[in-house]
């Protein structure tokens, strides 16, 4: 979820978090908090990515074969899972951000013309 410059939020469009996940896990493997921080961080802290978003679409990624996990220990030397980008995750995310771009193009479109 992103946050309005009320503070109110913004659901983010289906399939954008699975987007934004894979790009941040091109870098390498993270644990769900550490993705959660990053995409804030990303974002100058506009993209507040709850745990009740964030797991499901990890989980339904790493059943895709997009991601896989593995259990090691985080910086707090605590045991948690890592979720690190597939080969068939990267050819999604090529696939994921063009379809974004042209999302992108075909709303300015609308938006230009309107």
């Amino acid at each position: 979820m992103s946050k309005e410059p009320g503070g109110a939020t913004i659901g983010l469009l289906q399939g954008t978090l699975d987007l934004l996940v894979l790009r941040v896990l091109v870098a390498g493997p993270l644990h769900g908090y550490a993705i959660s921080r990053r995409l804030a961080e990303l974002s100058e802290e506009w993209l507040a990515v709850d745990e009740g978003s964030l797991y499901p679409c990890l989980y339904r990624m790493e059943k895709k074969g997009w991601i896989k996990s593995e259990i090691g220990r985080s910086e707090n030397n605590r045991r948690a899972r890592f979720y690190s980008l597939t080969k068939n995750g990267a050819a999604q995310l090529e696939i994921e951000q063009e379809g974004w771009q042209r999302f992108q193009l075909a709303v300015s479109r609308v938006l230009r013309r309107a």
